[in-house]
């Protein structure tokens, strides 16, 4: 069992016939004869020799089902080793077993990542969902789009640099597997638990994570436009759920109005404020220091600007690095703050975390996030938002632990 999780990146010394060695020193030491060994996505069995090398068996089948038909002596392999009792699991569960091989179209760039689009055959198009995980050439990836005939992952700055996904081009191909849990919940009979199957099927790894692997599934599920609670248990002891600005969708707007409760705030960074001649809000402000900034109405709506459409229509505007100041008219329904220079090493308060996550992510560094409320108007505790996230299908890690890795 696997997590997507690339523990090192190999080099292929030789394949031949049915031969492959890979030079992977820290994955060679921790296994014995006979073990398993997961490379670009595909479980294989090896043998260690001296000098960090495996050596395994590549059958004809293994090279017709996989990308392994077209790979060469020098290239560089994601490699990872077996999951062992005791072990935390990230990424998500995946055996090493290619589900498809798919084609690279097109690869964008998005700030600091890349947004690649790839051509999947039909048989597996339509067992995937936004939002839920699949393993790239053995690498634990989100994902952001799904289309008639192609989805789509946000590659973070960091697993480019960790994997071999930073150097995808147009044309390439890639080995693809579902998770674990999306697989067994198809084997669901349709007469006994055809809803239970569905609702499995759309399950993504939620709840509360830490360490930098949970900073990064938080980074990869907010790249891909999806959601976070972040857990602040020193200053305000509540919990906020936050969207990066330029991926913000009216349905996730209209989620923090019905089902957060909070107030949503647009946090930014300072000098996107003052590009945009968005001033300070007059006042001492809050008394945890929070920088209220004069509120916008995107200048260009027809309406109100206080439909969700038109609010996150507004956030994404005040993320668009090309905006102007007359873009926006003062005073408005959305209600930008102003984060310290030195984010979190600066201010330990959700505004900053918000901008170092969409920062870290490689989005423009405007976001939103807006405090999680009990049904009954009380804040939402610890417990609660552990449930929450679950219920929501939303990861959620502590402020500290962004401290410490972003």
């Amino acid at each position: 069992m696997f997590t997507g999780r690339i523990g090192e990146l190999g080099v292929v010394e030789e394949i031949k016939d049915e031969l492959l060695r890979v030079r992977a020193p820290k994955s060679a030491g921790s296994v014995g004869d006979g073990g398993s060994v997961c490379v670009n996505g595909v479980r294989l069995t090896v043998r260690p020799f001296p000098g960090g090398v495996l050596e395994a068996a590549v059958t004809a089948e293994t090279r017709r089902r996989s990308t392994f038909d077209a790979l060469t002596a020098g290239a560089p392999v994601n490699v990872e080793v077996p999951l062992s009792v005791g072990d935390t699991l990230d990424g998500h569960l995946v055996q090493g077993y290619v589900d498809a091989v798919g084609k690279v179209v097109r690869v964008d760039g998005e700030g600091g990542g890349l947004r690649v689009w790839i051509r999947p055959p039909e048989r597996l198009l339509a067992r995937l969902l936004a939002k839920s995980p699949i393993a790239l050439d053995g690498v634990s990836v989100t994902i952001a789009e799904v289309l008639r005939d192609r989805f789509s992952i946000v590659l973070l700055p960091m697993t480019r640099a960790a994997t071999t996904l930073g150097g995808l081009e147009p044309g390439d191909r890639v080995n693809l597997e579902v998770d674990l849990v999306t697989r067994l919940a198809e084997r669901v009979p349709h007469s006994a638990g055809s809803a239970l199957g569905r609702a499995l099927s759309r399950l993504p790894w939620a709840g509360h994570v830490s360490g930098r692997a949970g900073v990064e599934k938080v980074l990869s599920g907010l790249a891909a436009g999806g959601g976070v609670i972040v857990w602040d248990p020193h200053t305000e002891g509540e919990g906020d759920v936050i969207f990066a600005g330029a991926r913000l969708r009216p349905e996730s707007f209209t989620f923090l109005l019905t089902r957060v409760c909070g107030l949503p705030t647009v946090p930014c960074a300072p000098e996107v404020l003052r590009r945009l001649e968005i001033g300070p809000m007059p006042g001492d402000g809050d008394r945890h220091g929070t920088a209220w900034s004069v509120p916008v109405d995107l200048a260009a709506s027809d309406g109100t600007g206080v439909s969700a459409a038109e609010r996150a229509a507004t956030v994404r505007k005040l993320a668009d690095p090309a905006a102007t100041p007359a873009d926006f008219l003062r005073p408005g329904h959305v209600f930008p703050l102003a984060a310290r220079p030195g984010l979190l090493a600066e201010r330990a308060g959700h505004t900053e975390a918000t901008v170092a996550l969409c920062a870290a992510a490689g989005l423009p560094p405007v976001g939103v996030c807006c405090e999680v409320m009990n049904p009954d108007g009380t804040m939402a505790g610890s417990a609660d938002l552990e449930a929450a996230a679950l219920r929501w299908g939303m990861p959620m890690v502590e402020i500290d632990d962004l401290k410490a890795w972003l």
